[in-house]
C-alpha cells in the first residue's frame, strides 16, 4: 500500500484558509480527501498472523468511541480472532474481540445504524458484533467483499460500521481461511469457530498518520 503523507506545510495552509478550498473545490477535493483521513484515529491490531491497520469513521461516533476504550484500556490485547465465517469464494468475515469475557467487556452501546451514517459493509468494513440493537459491546467483525446484506434496512437495523481497513487485508484473507473445528460453535456458527484461534497480541493508537487510499 501507498503510504503517503500530507507535507506538513500544505496541511497548515488548507487549515487556515478553509475559504480559498472552497473556492478552488474541484482542485482541492483531493487533497481534501487525504486531510479528512489523516484527522481520523488509527489502530493498529498486531496479530499472530500479521498487523491489520484501521480507520475509524467518525461518521460513527458512538461505536469508534466505544473501541477506542478498549484499545486504552488495553481490553483487547490477549484475545483473539475466533470465527471466520466464508460466505462465498472471497466473501465472508472474520470476527474477534472480547468474546464477552466478564473482565473485558464494557457496558453496551446505542446502536449507528448505516441508514444513519452512511456506512456500508463493503470490503474491508470494521462493524460491531451484537445481540440486539443497543447490545454491542467490545466484539467486532472485519468484512471481506461487499455484504450489503449486513446494512440496515426498513425491516432490519442492521450492524453498525464504525471504521475500515487501510493496510492489512492480505492479513484478514489469512484468517478467514485458517482451519475451522468441525464441532465448536452454536447453530449456524458451527463449523465457523477458528481452530487455532489467531491471537490478538495488541491494539494500539498508531502514532504516525497513514492515509486512507480509498
Amino acid at each position: 500500500m501507498d503510504r503517503r503523507t500530507l507535507p506538513l506545510a500544505l496541511l497548515l495552509t488548507l487549515l487556515a484558509a478553509p475559504a480559498l478550498a472552497q473556492t478552488v473545490e474541484a482542485e482541492a477535493t483531493p487533497v481534501a480527501a487525504v486531510v479528512a483521513a489523516q484527522a481520523r484515529e488509527h489502530v493498529v491490531l498486531t496479530t499472530s498472523a500479521g498487523d491489520i491497520v484501521i480507520a475509524l469513521d467518525p461518521a460513527a461516533p458512538v461505536t469508534s468511541a466505544n473501541f477506542l476504550r478498549y484499545v486504552d484500556d488495553k481490553r483487547f490485547d490477549g484475545t483473539d480472532f475466533y470465527r471466520g465465517m466464508v460466505i462465498a469464494p472471497g466473501l465472508g468475515l472474520i470476527q474477534g474481540g472480547a468474546n464477552n469475557a466478564p473482565d473485558r467487556i464494557l457496558d453496551p452501546i446505542a446502536h449507528e445504524p448505516t441508514s444513519q451514517t452512511g456506512l456500508r459493509h463493503t470490503d474491508g468494513a470494521v462493524s460491531m458484533a451484537r445481540y440486539e440493537p443497543g447490545s454491542a459491546t467490545g466484539d467486532f467483525f472485519i468484512i471481506l467483499g461487499d455484504v450489503p446484506s449486513l446494512d440496515a434496512s426498513p425491516s432490519d437495523p442492521g450492524f453498525a460500521v464504525f471504521g475500515h481497513v487501510i493496510d492489512g487485508m492480505d492479513v484478514v484473507r489469512q484468517i478467514l481461511a485458517a482451519p475451522k473445528s468441525a464441532t465448536e460453535g452454536e447453530g449456524f456458527m458451527r463449523g465457523q469457530m477458528l481452530d487455532p484461534r489467531i491471537a490478538i497480541l495488541s491494539a494500539r493508537r498508531l502514532a504516525v498518520t497513514v492515509a486512507d487510499p480509498r
